[in-house]
């Protein structure tokens, strides 16, 4: 193998490794601490901490963000199959389900939309 690969391979496997600890953190500060919150959401809470304090930059984790960005598919595989255990119940309330998903995705959109409208004409009146 080439130095280079070596490198890029060695690059990779230090960022997935930052990003898995990371998690590891996350999951165990939410058990030590009691917290109903996923230990997925407190490391990336640690992780934007880490970029927002200058720490750590975005760039540096660029590859290792990449590779599990492109395998994303594969992380909810088991979730899409555990439906098929569920096929009378999407058949009689299937729309339903949908309909919940449609409204809550669109809510979601609109209030994130609204929010930064608000932010930015906030933070516009706001300039010096």
């Amino acid at each position: 193998m080439k130095l280079v690969n070596l490198k890029f391979l060695a690059r990779l496997l230090a960022e997935l490794g930052v990003l898995l600890a990371l998690y590891l953190l996350g999951g165990q500060l939410a058990g030590w601490l009691g917290w109903p919150i996923p230990g997925g959401v407190i490391g990336l809470a640690l992780l934007l901490a880490l970029f927002a304090s200058g720490w750590l930059k975005p760039a540096a984790l660029q590859r290792g963000a990449a590779v599990l960005m492109a395998e994303m598919l594969l992380f909810f595989i088991p979730a899409l199959m555990s439906l098929l255990d569920y096929g009378t119940l999407l058949r009689s309330d299937g729309w339903r389900i949908l309909l919940v998903i449609a409204v809550s995705t669109l809510l979601v959109m609109l209030v994130t939309a609204f929010t930064v409208e608000w932010v930015c004409r906030r933070s516009l009146r706001h300039e010096p």
